[in-house]
């Protein structure tokens, strides 16, 4: 660590929970993150600023001017622009130093699975069951932790995930795949906090299981009613007969 990082991280390196030696994993560490809109975009910012080494995000969405409310990373000049390139942008200015991978195109298939391996943890920003659920198969698959988060109107949700560890169930233990489609904020709106709250709790229990430090989220949905500002949380257990995880 150079002169310059020592004090751009101070305030992190201070804490003893973190000191040198985590502020080094979190910049040898390599984090994906599927989505740059609502939830992908404070996440981004946070982990950026931070330190974390290798922030990898794909979108395969353009900016629109309904986005920018609560995306973040965008901004009114980024109009019809790729929403990888302007999140990198972003995150280019806000921290030079962390190697931003932005690649526009629908993270599945062996793709996903590669990625997957690559990152140290993987955070689910995206919006549909179906990509959640194949970003969930491929972490079980991998044993890569995952951080998920979730936010419509003024509901928001956060939950990890770690495949192997803690005996910890998947996200498939908790939707189950022949489900409805989620609900998103195109047809429903949501309030614009709330999704930086929500993408804020995602980078924070990334860094906790890059640094393994704390207690995170696993096994335990954390809610959020905006109206009341109440938290809540649940227990989560696995479930023996999950077609994702089950043994």
């Amino acid at each position: 660590m150079n002169d310059n990082q020592l004090l751009r991280y101070s305030r992190q390196i201070m804490l003893p929970q973190i000191d040198i030696e985590g502020q080094q994993k979190l910049l040898d560490a390599n984090v994906l993150i599927v989505g740059a809109g609502g939830l992908g975009s404070p996440a981004a910012l946070y982990l950026a600023a931070a330190g974390v080494g290798t922030v990898t995000i794909y979108d395969n969405d353009t900016v629109d001017l309904s986005n920018l409310q609560r995306q973040i990373t965008h901004h009114t000049p980024d109009i019809g622009t790729d929403k990888v390139i302007s999140t990198r942008q972003t995150l280019n200015q806000l921290n030079p130093e962390v190697k931003i991978k932005a690649i526009k195109q629908r993270l599945e298939g062996d793709q996903l699975n590669y990625e997957v391996m690559q990152a140290d943890v993987v955070l689910d920003c995206s919006d549909n069951f179906t990509t959640r659920f194949a970003i969930n198969s491929a972490c079980v698959k991998q044993q890569t932790p995952l951080v998920s988060g979730a936010a419509i109107r003024f509901e928001g949700q956060v939950a990890v995930f770690t495949p192997g560890k803690n005996n910890s169930p998947c996200y498939n233990c908790l939707y189950h795949s022949d489900g409805e489609e989620l609900q998103n904020c195109a047809t429903n709106g949501v309030i614009a906090p709330l999704t930086g709250i929500i993408g804020s709790i995602q980078a924070l229990e990334a860094m906790k299981l890059i640094m393994n430090i704390g207690e995170a989220l696993t096994g335990r949905l954390l809610l959020l009613d905006g109206l009341t500002m109440e938290w809540n949380t649940m227990k989560l257990r696995k479930n023996p007969d999950c077609p994702t995880c089950g043994v």
